[in-house]
């Protein structure tokens, strides 16, 4: 691949146009495109919705289609070679007769992995792939996990004070971080296919877990461990917009018809231990399209699903405030026999948010 400075200044900003689709285009990718003619960038384009054109086709109505022959495309994804809910954009760009096409990463997508760029080269264009491929990745990471590994990207979000609390012993907890880390937590929300939390979070808190203040034109499902169907038909979420889904290990079909009534989806979906099947969960949730989960629970699933390593990635808001150490912690972990039982972070990002701080890191690899 031979690229040029302003091969990257021209991906930079067809990854930029992406990010505007950072709440709208779920289950799809976040794509951007820009159309570059002798020097200059005569169209740009974003995916806006699932259903609605792709980042190629909306570059490509801006330039038209006299300027856009002969023209080069930087796209942040390899282009469509199948048809889906819209067609193909390989045949987008062939028709339009642009000569080069640049593209960050190949798309993940059996369904095209490779087989976009063949399309392109077999009628003449130019293709070269992995310009600012990391960056492109970073942008989907939910996508890539659920076409790569069968599950989606998995966020768990606590917030605790600065020796690590999440709540008092009694389970009070509002409010340990101030309203501008809250208001943080909205993006995340905003930006995830669903929300996955506790049947304790749910009897203690009585949560929405919606997105407010952004719009996104949709609600994340709402999804809810609760191994012995515990889950009150008076519960918020219940009767808020979107979905909510309670998976469970128990069977009493009485309880069942009641939370069904009452606006709830309901999984069974137990181990030998009664308890529920987290790895069996996130194929579930995976087979349902949904790329990224933001985990807002308490110590015991958040435990729990890293043990089963089932965590890529924590986000962790902490208050200047000491709470001793008799009060709830983040995960509810077996004690360590050896320190290489540890379980080993990688902080991608700090930073102040208001009066509290936030810890980005990613969950490594055993």
């Amino acid at each position: 691949m031979t690229t040029s400075a302003a091969d990257a200044r021209f991906m930079a900003r067809a990854l930029q146009l992406a990010r505007r689709g950072m709440y709208t285009t779920d289950p799809n990718p976040r794509v951007g495109c820009v159309i570059v003619k002798d020097g200059k960038i005569i169209g740009e384009g974003w995916h806006e919705r699932a259903g609605e054109p792709h980042a190629e086709v909306n570059a490509l109505n801006q330039a038209g289609k006299i300027q856009a022959h002969s023209a080069g495309v930087y796209l942040t994804l390899e282009p469509c070679c199948h048809q889906g809910r819209t067609p193909p954009c390989t045949q987008a760009l062939i028709k339009a007769g642009v000569t080069r096409v640049v593209a960050a990463m190949r798309d993940p997508n059996p369904q095209v992995a490779g087989k976009g760029i063949k399309v392109l080269e077999s009628h003449g264009i130019r293709v070269d792939v992995g310009l600012m491929e990391k960056e492109a990745e970073t942008l989907n990471p939910g996508f890539v996990s659920r076409m790569k590994r069968g599950r989606p990207y998995v966020r768990v979000k606590l917030a605790a004070s600065a020796d690590g609390r999440t709540a008092m012993a009694n389970g009070e907890s509002k409010w340990i971080t101030g309203e501008a880390a809250r208001a943080d937590v909205q993006k995340w929300r905003a930006r995830s296919s669903a929300i996955l939390t506790g049947v304790s979070t749910v009897l203690a808190d009585d949560p929405s877990l919606n997105v407010r203040d952004i719009k996104t034109g949709r609600q994340p499902l709402r999804v809810v461990v609760d191994s012995r169907l515990r889950m009150p038909v008076t519960a918020r979420m219940l009767r808020g917009a979107g979905k909510t889904l309670v998976i469970t290990a128990s069977q009493d079909m009485a309880i069942t018809e009641k939370l069904k009534k009452a606006g709830a989806e309901i999984a069974d979906m137990p181990t030998q231990q009664k308890t529920v099947d987290l790895g069996r969960l996130m194929k579930h949730l995976a087979w349902l399209e949904m790329n990224e989960v933001l985990v807002e629970a308490g110590a015991t699933l958040c435990g729990a699903l890293l043990r089963a390593n089932l965590v890529d990635e924590l986000v962790l808001y902490y208050a200047p405030q000491i709470m001793g150490n008799n009060e709830r912690g983040m995960f509810a972990l077996t004690p360590l026999a050896r320190m290489a039982d540890r379980v080993n972070l990688e902080i991608m990002d700090v930073r102040p948010i208001g009066k509290d701080w936030r810890v980005i890191a990613r969950v490594s690899e055993k």
